[in-house]
């Protein structure tokens, strides 16, 4: 079996899990692997080039911090905006497209206190260290 190169298309299992255990996603609940390009920018750079050097069959426990991962969680991407703006029933917890000049941007409601909300546009997983049990499985 040849090892996995930057560019080889391949599938992979995985489940996904916060360092305290919590799995956040998997896809051998969906029963179904996932497919990408081993090294691009499909995925985040902890997992697309993790798997480089593999082999199908091999198994291996990825540790992926923020900055290889979903980034560090921003500052600068948390705003506030007044509670007319927003749709009629928002409530924190919500996830809400915004417009920013060009680009629709989600943005998840944290926090709403009088006429004010608080809009986080960070990745919900920005800011954390994600570890994936993963195999090559094509």
């Amino acid at each position: 079996m040849s090892k996995i190169e930057s560019g080889d298309s391949i599938k992979v299992h995985y489940e996904g899990r916060f360092e305290d255990g919590e799995v956040f996603d998997s896809s051998r609940e969906r029963n179904e692997p996932i497919e990408f390009e081993a090294g691009s920018e499909q995925l985040i750079p902890g997992f697309s080039n993790g798997v480089i050097g593999m082999t199908v069959g091999d198994k291996k426990i990825l540790t992926i911090p923020a900055a290889e991962g979903y980034g560090e969680h921003d500052p600068d991407r948390i705003q506030k905006a007044e509670m007319a703006m927003m749709p009629e029933g928002v409530k924190v917890g919500d996830r809400l497209q915004a417009q920013s000049g060009e680009h629709t941007v989600s943005v998840m409601v944290t926090e709403i206190d009088g006429d004010d909300v608080t809009l986080d546009a960070n990745h919900p997983l920005a800011g954390k260290t994600l570890v994936f049990d993963i195999e090559i499985v094509a």
